[in-house]
């Protein structure tokens, strides 16, 4: 039970601009493919990324010809001020790239994308060549998994394979990715791991485990001596 890594949830056709494209074409582009970003390629490597963010400060500040920000002001107004006056994709890209491999984990990738405060993240291989991008919708795919595939994969993988446990013995109910577990194992660490494994599954919404051990073997003896 691997987890899914970027290369099988990225969008592989990626639009792109190269670092040249003028301010109108790089409209064009976000606007004829409907998306709100695209990376910037010099030699058919990502050295920026241009979002509609990029783009509004032309009319923010009237392509630059309005006043300058103020002694006091942010940096990020200064940026955007000096966008304003961007004629081609060098001029108004948002660099570095966030950017991930292709064999980095699906958990990994949506942690890499909460911290960075991004929608997507552009997929480089080991030679820093674009291969695709993966954005949060690809991530929350995830969880179109069907119940039926779900429910036969923790009764196959999870108990048949992992936990040895005969599956016809476990009932196994998954409702619109919310599973529910029943029925009895022979220890509580195996309880434990049984909801760590299916919680960890691709597409499981929630868990409801009613599982019940035949005995605890996660209790020190000696606690239960002394505080038993």
């Amino acid at each position: 039970m691997r987890e899914p890594t970027v290369s099988s949830l990225m969008t592989r056709e990626v639009i792109s601009a190269d670092i040249e494209s003028s301010f109108k074409e790089l409209v064009r582009l976000l606007e004829d493919n409907k998306i709100s970003a695209l990376p910037v390629l010099d030699g058919g490597y990502p050295v920026g990324v241009v979002s509609e963010a990029d783009l509004t400060p032309k009319e923010e500040f009237r392509g630059g010809t309005g006043e300058a920000p103020g002694l006091f002001a942010g940096r990020a107004t200064r940026h955007r001020w000096e966008q304003a006056s961007g004629l081609t994709a060098k001029d108004v890209m948002t660099s570095p790239v966030r950017s991930v491999s292709p064999d980095t984990t699906a958990s990994a990738a949506a942690g890499e994308l909460a911290e960075a405060g991004v929608r997507r993240l552009f997929v480089m291989d080991g030679d820093g060549a674009l291969v695709g991008v993966l954005s949060r919708r690809d991530l929350l795919k995830l969880y179109l998994r069907e119940d039926d595939e779900l429910r036969t994969t923790i009764r196959d993988e999870i108990f048949g394979r992992t936990l040895w446990v005969d599956p016809d013995t476990i009932d196994v109910e998954v409702t619109d990715g919310v599973v529910a577990l029943q029925g009895t194992l022979e220890r509580q660490s195996e309880v434990d791991i049984a909801d760590h494994l299916v919680r960890a599954l691709p597409g499981v919404v929630d868990v409801q485990n009613r599982l019940q051990p035949k005995w605890n073997d996660t209790t020190h003896p000696r606690q239960t001596e002394i505080f038993g």
